[in-house]
């Protein structure tokens, strides 16, 4: 990529940060790489046919609206959930292109992470961090739909997924803003001391779980993956009270490099410590 056609305002990415990602670029004179991989997360990255350029960044300060659900009622907060998935993507977009600005074919090790701040409780950073990686092997095509794939797997798992025959081509997710309804004072009371399902309460949390989960799949399917691996459901309350949570669902979509999937058999380790 050459340099005249970076434009800063359309990456989404400050200029210094283009000017060092061009400087580390393989083959300037200045270049070496930097990476938040463990020393042993480092070996197996390279034992699997992928040099570290450098760690890169994305992020967006995002204003997130205000949306109140009835009081009584189970409903998703569909203006919550936009906001919260369209700030993690811009987050994620911009990572792939500093990851770009390096010619990487990818992206291990991502971690993606939310900040309210203190300036505004309605007012959050969302941080998208990885390690980009060039393929040894220039023979296969390893980016995903022309941008580089971009994986949450360790490096060991990054590892064992090569090894085994299988690629990365992207993170996907799905997530759900969901408001759930409050019980009235009758129920609660005639609950007091018993110990029984509270139906409303299970709908809610299975309904948006659902939500989250069937959204990560459908990014998967338009990848055309055949699984996601390393899955993650999380709930993150965040700022908005005990009553409505977030429900996110992130993992590794991947697909098969070859038609054999031979895996590695474990072997027994003996470590030469004191007992």
């Amino acid at each position: 990529m050459a340099e005249e056609t970076l434009d800063p305002e359309q990456l989404g990415v400050p200029e210094d940060a283009i000017r060092r990602l061009q400087e580390m670029r393989p083959g300037q004179s200045t270049s070496l790489f930097t990476s938040d991989l463990s020393v042993n997360e480092f070996l197996l990255v390279r034992e699997a046919g992928f040099r570290p350029l450098g760690l890169v960044f994305g992020s967006s300060i995002y204003h997130v609206g205000i949306q109140v659900g009835r009081w009584s009622s189970n409903q998703e907060l569909d203006k919550l959930t936009s906001a919260m998935y369209h700030a993690r993507e811009l987050a994620m977009e911009r990572m792939q292109s500093e990851a770009e600005v390096l010619g990487a074919d990818g992206i291990v090790g991502v971690r993606l992470d939310v900040e309210f701040k203190e300036f505004g409780n309605d007012i959050a950073e969302f941080i998208a961090v990885g390690t980009a990686v060039k393929a040894d092997d220039t023979s296969i095509s390893w980016q995903s739909g022309g941008r580089p794939f971009t994986s949450d797997l360790s490096g060991q798992d990054f590892w064992t997924l090569l090894q085994s025959g299988y690629a990365p081509l992207g993170m996907v997710m799905g997530t759900c803003v969901y408001h759930i309804a409050h019980q009235g004072m009758l129920k609660s009371m005639g609950n007091f001391g018993q110990n029984t399902e509270i139906p409303v309460f299970t709908e809610a949390l299975y309904d948006a779980r659902e939500l989250a989960m069937s959204r990560m799949q459908a990014e998967a399917e338009a990848l055309h993956a055949e699984g996601i691996v390393g899955v993650k459901l999380l709930a993150l309350p965040h700022q908005w009270g005990g009553h409505t949570t977030e429900f996110f669902s992130i993992g590794t979509a991947v697909h098969p490099l070859r038609d054999d999937h031979i895996i590695a058999k474990p072997q027994m380790v003996l470590p030469l410590t004191d007992f």
